[in-house]
């Protein structure tokens, strides 16, 4: 009989036993991983400049739109760690990637960090796991790049063994009316059931979250409101 890694991956998830990391500690991954623990979940984030994994660690903010106060509460709880060991996506059940995408002299967005982000967690990608790009980037980047990585080379079937969806970024720092919490967003998987698992994932922390099966559709909102993140 076919494991049914969705149903089990959605229990996980409403329950809040599943295990979140999150890549990339800077201006969206972080806020996005306070959230994620304030709902309730165990957060790991990760990111390989040990000066913001050493800043976390010690209850301390990099990010002007996180309180030190609340890393503080969040990291003595055991609700939110850092580190710089990308191993620890073995245990993980839910992957934010929020890698930057800075513009090149050419004006075009450099991939090269959704790239590398891939190639780390392609080595521990299993069955049962819901991965969600936020950066910024070109149409076609989940499809085209990084499925046939974290899924056909591996054997792994998007919609049926893994689940994997682009949720475009949509952080303006500084303000504090509209923040990661409440800020609405779009969801797109690759397939439906990618679509269904990751917004169940993100309704369980996000105030106003949407789903979209049209995943092409979803990289412009980002661009049009900060052009290439």
């Amino acid at each position: 009989m076919t494991q049914n890694y969705k149903a089990a991956l959605e229990k996980k998830l409403e329950e809040k036993s599943a295990r979140v990391a999150v890549l990339g500690l800077g201006y969206v991954g972080l806020p996005l991983a306070v959230v994620f623990a304030e709902a309730g979940f165990h957060v790991i984030g990760i990111d390989p400049d040990s000066r913001k994994v050493d800043t976390i660690r010690r209850g301390d903010s990099h990010i002007h739109d996180v309180p030190a106060e609340q890393v503080k509460r969040l990291v003595e709880v055991g609700r939110l760690q850092a580190t710089t060991d990308f191993s620890v996506l073995g245990n993980a059940d839910a992957v934010s990637i929020c890698v930057p995408t800075p513009l090149r002299k050419t004006g075009d967005p450099d991939l090269s960090f959704i790239l590398n982000a891939t190639e780390e967690l392609a080595k521990y990608m299993h069955p049962g796991m819901v991965v969600v790009l936020e950066s910024t980037t070109y149409p076609g980047t989940t499809r085209e790049i990084m499925l046939p990585k974290l899924g056909g080379e591996r054997g792994l079937a998007a919609g049926e063994d893994i689940f994997l969806a682009f949720s475009p970024e949509r952080v303006d720092p500084g303000r504090s009316d509209w923040t990661t919490y409440n800020t609405p967003k779009v969801i797109g998987g690759i397939t439906l059931a990618c679509s269904q698992v990751a917004a169940a994932w993100y309704r369980q922390a996000l105030q106003r979250s949407c789903r979209s099966t049209r995943l092409r559709s979803l990289r412009w909102p980002s661009c049009w409101k900060t052009p290439f993140g």
